[in-house]
């Protein structure tokens, strides 16, 4: 989730992953209203719940810290859809990641 101009919370899915030992990216369009949001306002809130264990999630909030492009983008990208289609990102254009420091970190688990 990320802050609309207004104040009011924007939320969409996303894919995710670690970056280093303390980091998290995703990717966006440079022209998306998450990137947009995120210009204006660096701050971000992540939930996500594991899928072998729909109960447990994690709760994050943090900042972005930076935007990444060209190769070294690409290359976060491509390791993201990875994880997720076991192929590369399957568009070669209009695509950043966003590098977020958390902040605050915290796993439930409900039921």
């Amino acid at each position: 989730a990320t802050l609309l101009p207004d104040g009011a919370p924007h939320s969409v899915p996303v894919w995710i992953d670690v970056e280093g030992r303390d980091k998290l990216v995703i990717l966006t369009s440079p022209s998306s209203r998450k990137a947009r949001n995120v210009e204006r306002d660096p701050r971000v809130a992540i939930s996500i719940t594991d899928l072998d264990q729909p109960h447990a999630s994690a709760l994050i909030r943090g900042q972005v810290v930076e935007f990444i492009d060209g190769d070294r983008g690409w290359d976060i990208i491509d390791r993201i859809a990875r994880k997720y289609t076991g192929q590369p990102y399957p568009l070669r254009t209009d695509r950043i990641v966003l590098l977020i420091k958390p902040d605050h970190a915290r796993a439930v688990i409900f039921g």
